[in-house]
C-alpha cells in the first residue's frame, strides 16, 4: 500500500511539472507593434535604425500621431492608418 501511495506522489509530482512548461515565446509574436514610415533626419545606428540619443530623431518619430497610453499608435485615427499603410507599402 505504501509503495502504490509513493508511485502515486511521484506521477502527479512529474506530471504537473510536465503541464507547466510552455514554449518559448517567438519574437514574431510579439512584434505587434505597426510599423511607420519615418524621414530619417538624424543619424542612424550601426543596424540600420533611427539613433534616439538625438532630438531630430526623437520628434521625427514623436510627429507620427496620436498615441495610447502605452505608446502605440491610436489606430483609431485615420492619420495613423494612412502612416502605417505607406510603411508597408
Amino acid at each position: 500500500m505504501k509503495k502504490m501511495l509513493q508511485l502515486l506522489l511521484a506521477l502527479s509530482i512529474s506530471a504537473s511539472l510536465l503541464a507547466q512548461t510552455k514554449p518559448a515565446p517567438t519574437a514574431a509574436k510579439n512584434n505587434t507593434k505597426p510599423t511607420i514610415a519615418v524621414k530619417a533626419v538624424g543619424p542612424k545606428k550601426a543596424d540600420g535604425t533611427l539613433d534616439m540619443r538625438y532630438k531630430a530623431n526623437k520628434e521625427a518619430v514623436r510627429a507620427a500621431g496620436p498615441r495610447k497610453k502605452d505608446g502605440t499608435l491610436d489606430m483609431r485615427y485615420k492619420t495613423n492608418q494612412e502612416k502605417v499603410k505607406k510603411g508597408k507599402g
